[in-house]
């Protein structure tokens, strides 16, 4: 270990000096990397990405999110690999170990993924449904009108296929870490991003989706407010898994001769591009067809207007297969990512087998998604508020748990512990931390009241206490 340890308080010091018992690593570092890229990888982007620029202003929202994610979220990033590869756990036991006093931290962060990934598993059942209906040639008929309503308020087809997208992440997690999450990262990520970017620019060839193009990069900082930087934090911890024990949970996975801070800009940067060019081929190819107007379709764009579109072009039938199974892809590898860190934490708490705790936790998922997927069918009259189920679980996590965690992560590193355990981590074994004092600077003085602002509006806003 690195003498700069010895600077470390004592119980933190004797932390990183033992590190528990044997654990499971990727075994190169683009496996890592790509594993934590494909978490980061995924519904955030493809899903929620595009119609977030498209409400919020194009490339208004670009600059913004660029400007939150290169400062905001990378210092998130390197102090959650960090905490990882420091402690070896996962996020239920890894904030006791860095100070005792955060050890309720840890069951806040495993809350998160805990809630996501059954309302998660909601929509990628959804987009294994249009996948299996392009590829056996019923794009024409998920086309038209009324087929996602009509789908989604139905019964016994979307729970079929939330527990296929279950199972499908179950597996390769109950096949560990190495044979599982490392091996479908290393072939679907590749794969994945290459044809976004084919299809991106076959997009870009349809008439008028220049116009488009153009509305998606363009800035209009007259546009520029409170709540576009709001919209890009919330898009940004969903994006990059941040806040939700994902990176905690990969970062006790990673080998101590890797570079934390080079990694996490390669995740970050992978992340933020295909969410570029996931925008780029959305939002052009919507306005090409459907005008401007076509993009206030909402989080509907991806099931309703995109599969229109698909319905209009010369060879539509194979390009919406490419989408969805893209898109299907994508979604299992964050799931994966989001059910990973309770099967970690019951492998812990329990010495259970991995593929013991992965049924329990893959069964347990099933049934906390019924109300999500019955809440727009047979539920649909059951609100909490003005939030149906899938609205209440985003606000449970995006405006409420998401926040506090990362609030309470910034203040144990920053004010609490100091950045200097995080920078020892980093620089273990040599390795360079170029960006210390900007982390420094932004962990203890940016971090913390930038998420109490974000915290408090995002709140004031959806109460409907003060407007943006």
């Amino acid at each position: 270990m690195s003498t700069q340890l010895d600077t470390a308080p004592a119980p933190i010091a004797a932390t990183l000096d033992s590190v528990a018992a044997p654990r499971s690593v990727f075994r190169t570092k683009l496996g890592f990397v790509l594993a934590a890229a494909g978490s980061a990888v995924g519904l955030g982007n493809v899903w929620r990405f595009p119609y977030f620029a498209a409400t919020y202003g194009g490339g208004t929202f670009l600059f913004a999110y660029l400007l939150i994610a290169f400062v905001f979220g990378l210092t998130i990033m390197v102090t959650e690999i960090a905490i990882g590869r420091a402690t070896g756990s996962s996020p239920l036991a890894a904030f006791g170990k860095i100070s005792p006093k955060f050890k309720f931290v840890g069951v806040l962060a495993l809350a998160v993924p805990a809630i996501i990934f059954p309302y998660y598993s909601v929509i990628g059942g959804w987009v294994g449904r249009y996948a299996f209906s392009f590829l056996t040639g019923g794009g024409a008929a998920a086309a038209e009108a009324g087929y996602f309503g009509s789908f989604i308020s139905g019964v016994w087809s979307p729970i079929f296929w939330l527990a296929v997208f279950i199972a499908f992440c179950a597996f390769f997690v109950a096949l560990g870490v190495q044979k599982g999450i490392e091996k479908i990262n290393l072939v679907g990520m590749p794969v994945f991003i290459v044809m976004l970017i084919a299809l991106a620019a076959y997009g870009l060839t349809l008439p008028g989706a220049m116009d488009g193009f153009l509305h998606y990069v363009r800035p209009d900082f007259s546009e520029l407010s409170v709540n576009t930087f709001i919209a890009a934090t919330r898009q940004i911890f969903f994006s990059l898994s941040l806040s939700m024990g994902v990176m905690i949970t990969y970062g006790s996975y990673l080998k101590k001769q890797q570079s934390i801070e080079k990694s996490s800009l390669q995740i970050a940067g992978v992340d933020t591009g295909v969410s570029l060019v996931a925008g780029a081929l959305v939002i052009p190819v919507v306005v090409a067809f459907m005008g401007v107007e076509g993009l206030g379709q909402g989080a509907g764009m991806l099931f309703v207007t995109i599969p229109q579109v698909f319905a209009l072009i010369p060879g539509g039938g194979f390009v919406g297969a490419l989408f969805f199974t893209l898109m299907f892809i994508a979604a299992a590898t964050s799931g994966i990512s989001l059910m990973e860190p309770t099967v970690a934490a019951l492998m812990e708490k329990t010495n259970w087998t991995r593929k013991k705790a992965a049924l329990l936790i893959a069964v347990g998922s099933f049934a906390l998604a019924m109300p999500t997927t019955l809440g727009f069918g047979v539920w649909n009259h059951i609100r909490i508020g003005h939030l149906d189920m899938l609205g209440m679980m985003s606000f449970l996590t995006d405006t409420l748990l998401m926040p506090i965690v990362a609030l309470l992560t910034a203040v144990m590193i920053g004010w609490v512990v100091g950045p200097k355990v995080i920078a020892a981590v980093v620089t273990d074994e040599g390795k360079r931390f170029r960006a210390e004092k900007v982390y420094t600077f932004v962990i203890k003085w940016i971090a913390p009241p930038a998420l109490v602002a974000i915290f408090a509006s995002s709140l004031l806003l959806a109460f409907g206490v003060i407007s943006l």
